[in-house]
C-alpha cells in the first residue's frame, strides 16, 4: 500500500516534547490495554527534558510520526540515533568490534527503545481504529530509509511485543531473543501463601534469607503517590548512585529525571525503602503499570545479608500480592531469581543491517543464539522452585 496515494505521511519529531501528551498517550497507553508507564508521554519526556536521554548523552530523539489522511496522529515509533550501544540491556558490542575491526564503521545506529530500561512493550504505538500491520509497514519503511539518510550502519528493535517480532520477521528483519525473569501472581492471598507453593527446601531457604535480612534491623517502608518526597528522591537518588557507578560507571539518569518523575509520575512509582536508626540506608525503585509491577533500580549504604533480596524481589513480591497485581518484572539478567519463584521468559528484538555482509554474519549466529536460549529456559524451567516442578 502506498502511503502516499493513501494520504498517509511520516515525519521526524526531535523530542517527546513535540508531540500532545494527549496524542502521544492515545497511541501509547490508549483506553481497554494494561497501563505501561515507560510507554507513557511522561517517562519519554522526563527523560529527554532532563538531559539524560539526549544528543549530548548519546541518544539524540529522533520519533518517527505517522499521521492520517486527516492529520492525525495514527502511531509513533520512539527512535533514536546513537554514538554507542550502552543503556540498551541488548548487547551488540561484540557485532560493533567485529564490523569496526574488518573496517566499516558501526556509529551512528538508529535504535528503536525505551532509553535504559529493559521492559517489553509495544515498540510500534498505534492509535485505536489505525491498522497495526499498515502501521507497522509505513514505519518500518521510514525507519530503514533515516538510518540510510544518517548513513547509520543498522536499526534495532529492541524489547519488542512477540507480535511485532514475528511480523517484522517475515519482512525480513533479523530476529533475537534473550530472556528475563517474571513472578506470575497465581492468586495468592498473602506470602505465606506464595511459600506454601514453594517445594519444602526452597520455602525454608526464602525464609531464612528474609529472616537475615529483617535482622540487620533495617525498617522497610512502601512509598507512592504523595507520600514520596524529596527527601526520599535525595535518598534514594544517592542509593541509585551508588551502585551505578560500580556497574556502569557512570549512571544512565540524573537527579532531574527523578525530580520530573516525583512531578509526572508518582501515582505510578514505588519506592521500597530501608530504614535504620532513623536514616535511609537502602532502597528500590518500582513502576506501577495496569497488570504489572516493575523493578527499576536498587541502591544501599550499607551492606546486610540478603537486603537486596528482600527490598528487590520479595517486597516486590507482596506488594503484588497486596494490590492483586498480576506479574512482577524485576529487571534483566539474573539466573539467581529463579530459586525465588521467578520464571523464565523470552524477549524479542529485531535487527537491521545496512552491509549484506554484516547481515548475513549476524544472522548466522542469531539462528545458533535462538536455539541455545530456547535449550536453556526449558532447563531453566525444569529448576523452579515450586511444588508441581519437584
Amino acid at each position: 500500500m502506498d502511503g502516499k496515494r493513501a494520504g498517509l505521511s511520516v515525519s521526524v519529531v526531535m523530542g517527546a516534547c513535540d508531540i500532545s501528551a494527549q496524542d502521544w498517550d492515545a497511541c501509547a497507553n490508549p483506553p481497554g490495554r494494561p497501563f505501561n508507564p515507560f510507554l507513557a508521554h511522561a517517562f519519554f519526556l522526563s527523560l529527554e527534558e532532563s538531559g539524560s536521554a539526549s544528543a549530548k548523552t548519546g541518544w539524540a530523539p529522533c520519533h518517527l510520526a505517522l499521521k492520517d489522511a486527516g492529520g492525525a496522529l495514527a502511531a509513533i515509533l520512539p527512535c533514536y540515533l546513537k554514538s554507542h550501544s550502552y543503556g540498551e540491556y541488548v548487547f551488540d558490542h561484540a557485532w560493533a568490534q567485529a564490523y569496526e575491526r574488518a573496517g566499516g564503521r558501526y556509529y551512528p545506529k538508529l535504535q528503536t527503545a525505551v532509553p535504559f530500561t529493559p521492559v517489553a512493550g509495544p515498540r510500534f504505538l498505534v492509535r485505536p481504529g489505525f491498522p497495526e500491520s499498515h502501521a507497522r509497514e509505513y514505519l518500518a519503511a521510514a525507519a530503514i530509509e533515516i538510518a540510510k539518510q544518517q548513513q547509520a550502519s543498522s536499526w534495532h528493535v529492541t524489547f519488542a511485543q512477540k507480535e511485532e517480532w514475528e511480523a517484522l520477521g517475515l519482512s525480513g528483519l533479523l530476529q533475537r531473543t534473550d530472556t528475563q525473569y517474571h513472578w506470575h501472581n497465581r492468586g495468592y492471598e498473602d506470602f505465606a501463601g506464595f511459600l506454601a507453593a514453594l517445594s519444602s527446601r526452597k520455602r525454608k531457604t526464602v525464609r531464612k534469607e528474609r529472616e537475615q535480612a529483617q535482622a540487620s534491623g533495617v525498617a522497610i517502608e512502601w512509598l507512592t503517590g504523595a507520600d514520596i518526597e524529596p527527601q526520599h528522591w535525595d535518598a534514594f537518588f544517592a542509593f541509585y548512585m551508588d551502585t551505578g557507578s560500580r556497574k556502569w560507571g557512570s549512571p544512565y539518569l540524573n537527579r532531574e529525571f527523578f525530580r520530573l518523575i516525583g512531578e509526572r509520575m508518582a501515582d505510578h512509582v514505588l519506592l521500597v525503602m530501608g530504614k535504620r536508626d532513623g536514616d535511609y540506608v537502602a532502597g528500590a525503585l518500582n513502576f506501577i503499570g495496569g497488570d504489572t509491577l516493575y523493578g527499576r533500580y536498587w541502591g544501599c549504604l550499607e551492606t546486610h545479608n540478603f537486603l537486596h533480596f528482600e527490598a528487590c524481589y520479595y517486597q516486590a513480591i507482596e506488594y503484588a500480592i497486596a494490590n492483586k497485581i498480576a506479574h512482577v518484572e524485576a529487571g534483566a539478567q539474573g539466573e539467581h531469581k529463579l530459586a525465588r519463584g521467578y520464571a523464565p521468559g523470552t524477549t524479542y528484538s529485531l535487527h537491521y543491517f545496512a552491509d549484506p555482509g554484516l547481515a548475513s554474519a549476524v544472522a548466522n549466529y542469531l539462528r545458533q543464539e535462538r536455539m541455545m536460549v530456547s535449550h536453556e529456559q526449558e532447563i531453566m524451567s525444569d529448576s523452579l522452585p515450586y511444588k508441581q516442578c519437584e
